[in-house]
């Protein structure tokens, strides 16, 4: 997978601040800033992802 499909998040307030992108990656899912996608990203495992978001859902995560 060369070139990764970047989706941004629905919770990024639109403003241009806050903007957080994920794409699937093999056997992992990356995740970017959007205002830099060329600095790169982080690679987490599918499981770390979906931990990832169930606290931020449960409010565990303070952002």
């Amino acid at each position: 997978m060369n070139n990764p499909t970047w989706r941004k998040s629905t919770c990024s307030d639109g403003s241009g601040n806050d903007c957080v992108e994920a794409a699937r990656l093999p056997g992992a899912v990356g995740l970017r800033d959007s205002k830099n996608p060329d600095a790169g990203h982080l690679t987490i495992t599918p499981a770390a992802f979906a931990e990832l978001l169930n606290r931020i859902q449960t409010g565990e995560l303070d952002l």
